[in-house]
């Protein structure tokens, strides 16, 4: 896509993110049509929008995820400043139209990832990583349907990226643990009313947490992309997302690894 075509693209989306508004498709004139074309218009909304990178997420990393949103893979999108938040936060629900929090594996990066030719093993990546963090994603997109939209156009609309709550970190334990077979159980309430349980595993995240990381630094170094000191990695749902409506609490509990929690505001 010509670079003028990707930056349209990313203009269009963002300002239809800060007007509530939904779209379609993109004009043909700056629509992508392959993923490297969705990357392209996806790197120019920090430039657009005047936010900072602060991380990354991963959209689809399961199975049914890939099915529900109908692409071949998991799909990268930035984490933006403005939009990252602390365990107890409230999340904007106005304009949200997907309503879910998403139980996810984040992890803290203590080291750049540069680009390089061979991919990254897995023993690579981990040694990179600072620390682990149980983490809530609140993901929507300007795509109606998103469903329908493909992959390149949701890789354009940031692979759904929205909202996102970081927990603390947890016990340095964690890089002894199976992450593949790790439990996590969520709840969400209407104040004091339980609505509901949901229970996952690691193992929903393209088999292990881990795995899904080592995905994401090989995905950026294929596109010269750094992976850099002090990102943020979202690793995707661990469990079918949680359904909310304004004025819920969602909370995921990791045990021994941390618990976190959101409000989900009435506006």
């Amino acid at each position: 896509m010509p670079y003028a075509s990707a930056t349209e693209a990313a203009r269009l989306i963002w300002g239809h993110w800060q007007t509530g508004q939904v779209l379609s498709a993109l004009p043909e004139a700056c629509r992508p049509v392959t993923p490297m074309q969705g990357y392209a218009a996806q790197a120019q909304l920090p430039v657009v929008s005047g936010r900072q990178v602060v991380g990354w997420k991963i959209a689809a990393t399961s199975a049914n995820g890939q099915t529900h949103i109908n692409v071949s893979g998991p799909l990268a999108g930035r984490l933006l400043s403005g939009q990252v938040m602390e365990s107890g936060a409230s999340v904007p629900s106005a304009g949200n139209r997907m309503r879910v929090a998403e139980p996810e594996f984040a992890f803290m990066m203590a080291q750049d990832l540069l680009p390089q030719a061979a991919p990254f093993s897995q023993q690579q990546v981990m040694a990179t990583v600072a620390s682990l963090h149980p983490a809530l994603e609140v993901p929507d997109s300007r795509m109606e349907p998103f469903t329908a939209a493909g992959e390149a156009q949701l890789l354009a609309d940031n692979a759904c990226a929205r909202h996102f709550v970081l927990g603390p970190a947890a016990p340095d334990v964690w890089r002894d643990l199976d992450l593949s077979t790790y439990p996590v159980q969520a709840q969400v309430q209407h104040g004091k009313q339980l609505k509901y349980t949901r229970d996952g595993t690691g193992g929903k995240v393209l088999g292990d947490p881990r795995i899904a990381l080592t995905w994401l630094a090989n995905q950026l170094s294929s596109l010269g992309i750094t992976l850099e000191k002090g990102h943020v990695v979202t690793t995707g749902t661990c469990m079918v997302p949680l359904e909310l409506q304004p004025g819920d609490s969602a909370s995921a509990d990791f045990g021994p690894l941390g618990h976190v929690h959101l409000i989900f505001s009435e506006t």
